[in-house]
């Protein structure tokens, strides 16, 4: 008798160790962020464009939920119809739209605020064109503003953000000339401040977004360090520091490795990359050595190497990845997408089922 208590009680015991580290697994993998940037799908299905799985059609969004995805990125810019080059469709209404599509397939939301009618990176911020002519103080005021009232519409329709980008790419800082890096960095801490303060204010009675500070220098722990270093600096509060890595700009998977581990260590956060991307057939790296063949299988190869990569921060502070774009057919990028030109999905859509699928 004493023997079969014994028994029962290890085993009762190892089963709740078993179901504990279970539970501990299963939060995790709910908390890594398996992304895409699907901010151009939209346009594409919406144009006539057909994403197709095993030869057949397939809504773009169901075939990244079936491989494991569960975040999806979107960028908002301001007026994106008043730039006559690129022909942006993602203003207000058609990122709402968007994210209503992905929300109701279980996505999380990953809000990423451009704060200018166009492309917004390390090389152009530009004011919106309602913006010009404002004086710092009135652009605190009008980022403000902006932000919590954008954000206020995205919770009236049942889509608010579980994690927002208060401006992208800001390595040399937004809203340029105003918040220009590396002059004026008063200028541009007070309005990155006035967009956290808007997402703040938005809140009501949810649980406010996560916020993501996002440079591009995945490869870069030098800059890394100056750029987080003047953050704390001037006691800008935030949840997660995302990284932008393309190799052919960004520097070896070892650079990646070793800014992501500085980072998370360092400053006490959660990294993710936020952006990522490889070709899918030559066009970075002709005439010159490639990390992976530029090829289907090399694209496969280049996101499985990041996610280890990620996966490998200390006390699991790698919370996850998105690439960049890989359903925008007919863009001038569209070497680095998902899809071949007759809308086939490749192999690198099955990077992530050997993790999600029981």
């Amino acid at each position: 008798m004493i023997k079969s208590v014994s028994y029962l009680t290890i085993k009762n015991s190892a089963l709740r160790i078993i179901f504990f580290l279970a539970l501990i697994q299963s939060s995790y993998a709910q908390n890594y962020a398996i992304g895409a940037d699907l901010s151009f799908v939209k346009d594409a299905e919406d144009e006539g464009f057909v994403f197709k799985e095993n030869g057949k059609p397939k809504q773009c969004i169901e075939i990244f939920k079936d491989h494991g995805y569960n975040w999806i990125r979107l960028r908002l810019f301001h007026s994106p119809e008043l730039d006559e080059t690129y022909k942006l469709p993602n203003n207000l209404e058609y990122t709402i739209a968007l994210a209503k599509e992905a929300k109701s397939k279980g996505f999380k939301f990953l809000l990423d605020y451009h704060y200018s009618d166009t492309w917004a990176d390390p090389g152009k911020q530009f004011l919106p064109k309602a913006w010009e002519g404002k004086s710092p103080a009135e652009l605190e005021q009008i980022i403000y503003e902006y932000t919590r009232s954008t954000m206020v519409e995205f919770r009236k329709e049942n889509v608010y953000p579980d994690m927002v980008q208060v401006g992208n790419e800001i390595s040399n800082g937004m809203l340029w000339p105003t918040g220009k890096l590396p002059d004026n960095w008063n200028n541009f801490a007070a309005l990155l401040q006035a967009g956290i303060n808007g997402v703040k204010a938005s809140c009501g009675n949810n649980p406010c977004p996560k916020i993501m500070i996002h440079i591009d220098k995945g490869g870069d722990k030098a800059f890394t360090k100056y750029f987080y270093d003047k953050i704390k600096d001037y006691s800008i509060e935030y949840d997660v520091i995302g990284q932008s890595y393309y190799p052919w700009w960004h520097g070896s998977l070892l650079d990646l490795r070793e800014c992501l581990h500085f980072a998370s260590n360092e400053y006490d956060k959660d990294v993710i990359v936020v952006e990522a991307a490889y070709n899918y057939r030559p066009k970075e790296y002709i005439n010159k050595n490639a990390p992976f063949s530029e090829s289907p299988e090399g694209q496969k190869a280049f996101l499985e190497a990041v996610n280890d990569i990620i996966l490998n921060v200390p006390n699991g502070r790698g919370k996850g990845v998105f690439w960049w774009e890989p359903a925008a057919p007919n863009r001038g990028f569209e070497s680095r997408t998902f899809f071949d030109p007759e809308g086939n999905i490749m192999p690198v859509i099955n990077v992530f089922d050997k993790y999600t699928r029981d």
